[in-house]
């Protein structure tokens, strides 16, 4: 007797299904639009800024003039500026002590003018506006002269002066007084921290400061209470900017000095001194040094402002936790 088999043959003109597309497969053909659309600036970022940069790290060991070639000398640009160059602890000097002047002043000004424009009714855009124009104009070179002018013997501001009693003569020509006119045109320019300032204000709620009322909170208590912890995120991102563009002023000290830092060195701010190196002198390399020991100061100061922001900076969401 035959024993049929029960085995069905396999068919040969099956179609075979295609394999379903790993996870990390359909991830890369969703985002290939967003590498298109961002290439032309990862492209400017790499043309203009990383090659550059590491340009500019080369040179920095080098000796050049922006004629010759450049000629390696190791870490001689380095050592010759910290400890054979008192120009530039001076320069510095100056840049710190602005810094320490500048920064606290146009923060001041920019908070006590967004608390005011806060409780304006009528008109409060027209003044935002106002406030606002001059960081606009302020880093010109048409507004550094005029400003120059202004504080010049037998300008505006000492006219003003001399008038009620107070004898400066030109703040320009004077060496305790020619690092002020740069001071006062930067925080002249309060307008941007302002209106983040402002907007800041805007978001801390009106039932905070009736609880602080029923509990006999004045104004004064009122502000340092509930403005200062409630605003602390937005002083703290406002302080971060205004330092590093501070560290990084030029135009007003050139203009102001004629591009020489005078008088005797009081308006020699790091970057025009940088720039008189480089670009005067033709020490190209040297210049290199000095902005790559820029960017590490400003780099480290910055690093402690976030390190130290823990202990003062408030945010909302971190109160439940």
């Amino acid at each position: 007797m035959t024993t049929l088999s029960t085995e069905v043959p396999p068919r040969t003109d099956r179609t075979t299904e295609p394999r379903p597309k790993s996870a990390r497969r359909r991830r890369r053909e969703q985002q290939w639009p967003a590498y298109v659309f961002l290439s032309p600036w990862m492209i400017g970022a790499v043309v203009l800024t990383l090659v550059p940069m590491a340009v500019s790290l080369y040179l920095s060991f080098t000796d050049y003039n922006l004629f010759d070639p450049p000629h390696w000398v190791g870490l001689r640009n380095y050592t010759e500026m910290l400890t054979e160059d008192p120009r530039y602890w001076r320069s510095v000097g100056t840049t710190l002590l602005y810094v320490v002047i500048a920064v606290p002043l146009k923060l001041g000004l920019a908070l006590g003018a967004a608390m005011l424009l806060k409780n304006l009714g009528r008109g409060r855009a027209f003044y935002r506006s106002a406030f606002y124009a001059p960081s606009l104009l302020g880093a010109s070179m048409s507004i550094a002269l005029v400003w120059r002018a202004l504080y010049n013997d037998g300008g505006t501001v000492p006219h003003l002066l001399d008038s009620v009693g107070i004898h400066t003569g030109g703040w320009v020509g004077n060496p305790d007084l020619a690092m002020y006119v740069v001071v006062a045109l930067t925080a002249w320019q309060f307008g941007a921290p302002m209106v983040i300032f402002l907007a800041g204000l805007q978001q801390i709620s009106p039932d905070l400061y009736e609880a602080a009322a029923l509990d006999g909170a004045g104004r004064w208590r009122q502000f340092v209470s509930v403005t200062v912890p409630m605003l602390s995120p937005v002083v703290f991102f406002n302080l971060v900017l205004e330092m590093i563009q501070s560290f990084q002023v030029f135009t007003p000290a050139f203009v102001v000095s004629n591009g020489t830092g005078r008088p005797a060195d009081s308006t020699n701010f790091y970057t025009l001194y940088l720039y008189e190196r480089g670009f005067t002198a033709s020490h190209m390399g040297y210049a290199a040094a000095m902005a790559w020991l820029l960017l590490i100061a400003v780099g480290v100061i910055t690093l402690i402002l976030f390190r130290t922001s823990r202990s003062w900076v408030f945010y909302a969401d971190e109160e439940g936790r």
